[in-house]
């Protein structure tokens, strides 16, 4: 939209990201769109094909004249590197700006070993990975990292993570761009799978909350097309809200918290306890698979106490669908089932009306292609575009 009589105001990145939805469009639409004379409209797209941006597209839109040239996003332009990490397996991709995966690989990766080893592992892997890929490094426009923990999101350094021994004020971000030779960009793993499935669904689907049930529980908030971080950036952490009747010690410090009872590292320990072996959250759900009925109640329970919690916040912020992920959530419908049967029972009728409760679309690739989407957005601002073109 223009920002101004006239499309006044409005440069090469208001243009790109008209095109960056994939419809391919020609001068006149694009002119109509912002308000811009034909011309300017020209000079724009010079600009954006210069840089590599936009490409004039094979075929043409006729309206019974003169064919009339079309012009798209080149989401091959540039790659972006990306790093999910939790708490102990990681999955690192590289994607292109159109968040095709171009390479990827997963990893045992435990945090507790502490940040420089467990990063100089990450910039090893990326590294290998691009590699395989063929591009050149100076494509890279990017790097983007999630973490299992709290995250500053203005300077990318942890705070306090509770499973993330030696990594609180880590700077994380000047420590692998000094690596990778790219900016790099850091956020809580939630956040990063929240926006993966929210780009996945479409804009449409607003707003969304994605949980994330594994060895600990988040959650990522998007409303108005935008992640929700809070004042912080401790926006979501409902794992740590107090579950009714509940003494539960948590790693937090404090007791009763969901993550105490509802986690996969909790369900690991209960079965434990039972006499069952379980290191964490994927033995759980191996055993549910396996018929185990222990396993299976604790499962079925978790998404009580988890659709518990979220009653509340459904009441309380309305969102058009909530999107279950993490390891737990590969449980399927025992762990959906719970979830939605608190959830509907205790929740307004208006609130849930239109409420979609579903497991995740992406499954294990919600935090690459999430951060890879965190990293376009910052590359791709309309004023990141205008500075780069201008300069």
């Amino acid at each position: 939209m223009p920002s101004g009589a006239n499309g006044q105001g409005v440069g090469a990145g208001a243009l790109l990201a008209i095109l960056r939805d994939g419809r391919a469009r020609t001068r006149g639409e694009l002119a109509r769109l912002t308000g811009l004379s034909r011309s300017t409209v020209t000079q724009r797209l010079d600009g954006l094909i210069d840089q590599r941006w936009v490409v004039a597209g094979e075929d043409s839109i006729s309206s019974g004249g003169r064919p009339a040239g079309v012009f798209a996003f080149n989401g091959g332009a540039r790659a972006v590197l990306a790093a999910d990490l939790g708490a102990t397996h990681a999955r690192l991709a590289v994607l292109d700006l159109s968040m095709n995966v171009l390479a990827e690989r997963a990893a045992e990766l435990p945090v507790e070993q502490g940040p420089e080893r467990t990063l100089c592992r990450v910039a090893d892997i990326l590294r290998d990975l691009l590699a395989t890929t063929g591009l050149d490094p100076a494509q890279v426009c990017g790097v983007g990292v999630g973490l299992p923990g709290p995250v500053e999101h203005g300077s990318g350094r942890p705070v306090n993570p509770p499973i993330m021994p030696g990594w609180d004020g880590f700077a994380v971000p000047g420590w692998l761009q000094g690596r990778l030779g790219a900016p790099v960009l850091v956020d809580n793993d939630v956040n990063i799978m929240a926006l993966g499935e929210h780009w996945t669904a479409g804009p449409a689907v607003d707003p969304l909350i994605y949980v994330k049930i594994g060895t600990g529980i988040g959650s990522g908030i998007v409303s108005g097309g935008r992640l929700h971080r809070g004042a912080q950036g401790a926006a979501g952490d409902v794992g740590h809200i107090r579950v009714a009747g509940s003494r539960a010690p948590c790693r937090c410090g404090n007791a009763g918290c969901l993550e105490a009872v509802a986690s996969g590292a909790s369900m690991a320990a209960a079965l434990r306890a039972a006499g069952i072996e379980a290191a964490g959250s994927r033995d759980v759900v191996a055993l549910m698979r396996a018929g185990d009925l222990t396993a299976t109640r604790l499962v079925r329970q978790a998404g009580r106490e988890v659709g518990a919690v979220m009653a509340s916040i459904v009441n309380f912020f309305n969102p058009s669908v909530i999107v279950l992920g993490g390891d737990v959530a590969e449980a399927g419908e025992q762990v959906l089932a719970g979830v939605r049967e608190t959830i509907y029972s205790r929740s307004l009728p208006l609130a849930t009306q239109h409420l979609a409760i579903r497991a995740s679309e992406l499954g294990d690739r919600a935090g690459i292609v999430g951060a890879a989407v965190m990293v376009a957005e910052h590359v791709l601002a309309p004023s990141a575009i205008d500075r780069q073109i201008a300069g």
